[in-house]
């Protein structure tokens, strides 16, 4: 087996462990960023035929998950002048716990597929971790742009298993699935520097109290 293809999902499952544990909207963004940039080397050494669907998939990747989607994170983090996640739903130690486990649980459901590549077992063990971890830095963090950051997670485990597996007409699916994460953090991105303009914070939690708070007034009325 190529030692690419074992080296990559393993960067992959560290760099969950990593987000996972960080605080640092840097630190997240670069790892998002290094994600973006592994899934576009991906298809180049996976197969020792280099295909033009695979260059295209290398090219895309590495263009929006390596450079542009990070571009824009990085843009929003400056515009609303947010650094850390200083109080996140669910500590830092328990959750490096809780991806650990998730990893365990990739390599189970791993396991149990039928009819994967030599390469397939480890690479699918390491989407399923990804997609797990997304959804957990997006129930477990407060900030908005930690939850896009999420959310981006998330979609990364979506395109290492397409692209891993080489399913047929994966291509199309990931190009629709990158369209709707390029406008979520586009959205995201504007969302976010106007709530940090009007109320000097993106904590989600305060934004809920403010709806109660308007609504305790109301029922007063």
């Amino acid at each position: 087996m190529n030692s690419w293809v074992v080296m990559i999902p393993v960067v992959l499952l560290l760099s969950c462990l990593l987000l996972a544990v960080s605080s640092r909207m840097l630190h997240l963004i670069r790892m998002v960023a290094l994600q973006g940039v592994l899934l576009g080397i991906l298809p180049l050494v996976i197969s020792g035929s280099i295909e033009f669907s695979h260059w295209q998939a290398a090219a895309v990747n590495l263009a929006v998950k390596g450079v542009l989607l990070p571009y824009l994170l990085l843009r929003a983090m400056k515009k609303a002048q947010i650094q850390r996640e200083l109080e996140p739903l669910i500590g830092y130690s328990f959750s490096a716990v809780v991806v650990l486990i998730f990893s365990g649980v990739g390599f189970w459901i791993a396991t149990q597929l039928p009819g994967l590549p030599q390469q397939g077992t480890l690479i699918a063990a390491a989407a399923f971790t990804a997609l797990l971890t997304g959804l957990f830095i997006v129930a477990a963090r407060k900030k908005a742009l930690t939850q896009v950051i999420g959310f981006l997670i998330f979609e990364n485990g979506i395109t290492l298993f397409g692209l891993g597996l080489m399913r047929h007409h994966s291509m199309i699916v990931e190009l629709g699935i990158l369209l709707d994460v390029f406008v979520l953090v586009f959205i995201m991105g504007i969302t976010v520097c106007q709530i940090n303009r009007e109320f000097s914070h993106i904590d989600a939690d305060k934004l809920r109290s403010l709806g109660d708070a308007d609504e305790n007034q109301e029922e007063k009325a």
